[in-house]
């Protein structure tokens, strides 16, 4: 008799025992939708920061405005790498760096794979290259059959 109750003691242990493990098969999502909805946030955060990786420290002017397109805009940078006037610039088409001479053959190719409202270069100068140095590339802009827009920091830093 004791054994008895010893086995439907143990029976009963066994069954209360079954009941807690379905209720730990539950999982809890609350805290992977809070990480989730933290890393969302750091991705939006962060996306702007990352458009253009060359370091120009840009001119601060009145008149500007935010670029807004549906595609992405054609960027030519020019950055001053010492000298004088007429000297040493780099330029980068978008990211990529390019030799001077074959800036006109590239962008004038590249107009034939864009329509009309998307033919637009927009021209990041670093405040310290030469003004010479920008009209030569404002020339070769708008040989290539392209407009150009010259980036700029709005005053007051907005």
């Amino acid at each position: 008799m004791a054994m008895n109750m010893a086995g439907s003691a143990g029976g009963g242990g066994g069954r209360r025992g079954r009941r807690r493990a379905a209720v730990m098969a539950e999982i809890n999502v609350t805290p992977m939708v809070d990480v989730m909805l933290v890393l969302l946030i750091i991705f939006m955060v962060a996306a702007p920061l990352m458009t253009s990786s060359i370091d120009i420290d840009l001119p601060i002017a009145s008149g500007g405005k935010q670029i807004q397109a549906n595609a992405p805009p054609l960027t030519l940078s020019v950055k001053r790498t010492g000298g004088t006037c007429n000297s040493n610039v780099e330029l980068y088409l978008g990211d990529s760096p390019i030799p001077a001479n074959e800036l006109l053959a590239k962008i004038t190719a590249i107009k034939e794979t864009r329509s009309e409202a998307e033919r637009v270069v927009y021209l990041r100068g670093d405040k310290d290259v030469c003004y010479t140095d920008m009209m030569k590339l404002l020339g070769y802009i708008r040989q290539a059959g392209f407009k150009a827009n010259i980036v700029i920091v709005p005053e007051g830093g907005s």
